[in-house]
């Protein structure tokens, strides 16, 4: 008897769980603020990453090309354009990633 009590309690409990859950599904204040916030400086990351890149790029193109001969600079000029591009295309696939997440929620 106690046990067939216990295993109604806590249907119910979960029923009323998942009831509330899809008749009232609204976010609470703090959690859209949190997300907006994390919105605005992915936003923000975006905006500020192709010129990063940029610079970062244009740097080792003029490092290879003013190196004058010095084998050194060249590797270190080839190594800041290769880094700068794959952290750019992290950077991106990680927005394409989250933009395909926040799509399936």
């Amino acid at each position: 008897m106690k046990t067939k009590f216990i295993f109604i309690l806590s249907l119910l409990i979960i029923y009323i769980f998942i009831f509330s859950t899809i008749c009232f599904a609204a976010d609470p204040k703090l959690i859209t603020t949190i997300r907006k916030a994390f919105e605005s400086i992915e936003s923000w990351i975006l905006k500020i990453a192709t010129p990063a890149a940029a610079v970062a790029v244009g740097t080792g193109i003029f490092m290879k090309k003013f190196s004058f001969g010095d084998e050194e600079k060249i590797r270190t000029g080839k190594r800041l354009i290769r880094g700068s591009l794959f952290s750019y295309a992290f950077i991106l696939a990680i927005d394409l990633i989250l933009a395909a997440i926040k799509s399936l929620i």
